[in-house]
């Protein structure tokens, strides 16, 4: 299965998130936030792990979006469960100074290596998290980097639907983890 975790305002109908599970609804479930507007760590991994503890999850590969990235990885700090893999598209930068005081809880950002396969993709001209700051997410955590030329934030806005790319992306983290077992 593959669990998406969108970020802040949650992922709206055009986003390549709802898109995948409008069209794949067996492979993707979406974790819904109770709060929206105002994610706070802790409720948001606490929700995490309640939607989850319903799969399998060494079968799961964790989708995240902007702040989502975080969650995932703030998730895996907190609980420790082995997962197949994480696609971390367009990571926030929890740490920087600028940083929206309504989203609570999510520094310090990890920098442990992830012990699982995942896929950083970022963006040259994200207003959230600055490419060079996305590629020390990637390397800190052992993940693949992927960069996307004048993507934006890789969100509906920025003119990001149905996103194959993505799909491809996590077919290869699936491989990587058949590789591994």
């Amino acid at each position: 299965m593959n669990i998406n975790i969108p970020g802040l305002r949650n992922s709206d109908e055009n986003h390549w998130q709802s898109i995948w599970e409008k069209e794949h609804p067996t492979q993707f479930h979406r974790v819904v936030q109770e709060d929206w507007e105002h994610p706070d760590c802790h409720a948001w991994t606490t929700r995490m792990e309640e939607e989850l503890k319903r799969f399998d999850y060494g079968q799961l590969v964790l989708i995240g979006h902007s702040v989502g990235c975080v969650t995932i990885i703030k998730w895996f700090e907190r609980y420790g469960h082995s997962i197949a893999g994480a696609l971390l598209v367009a990571p926030s930068d929890v740490d920087k100074p600028s940083y929206p005081s309504y989203i609570t809880g999510f520094n310090p950002m990890p920098t442990h290596k992830l012990p699982f396969p995942s896929v950083v993709v970022a963006s040259t001209n994200d207003h959230v998290v600055e490419l060079e700051r996305a590629r020390q997410f990637a390397s800190d955590w052992g993940s693949e980097l992927v960069k996307l030329e004048n993507a934006g934030h890789i969100e509906s806005k920025s003119g990001f639907g149905k996103w194959d790319l993505g799909l491809e992306l996590i077919a290869r983290i699936r491989n990587q983890t058949a590789v591994q077992v």
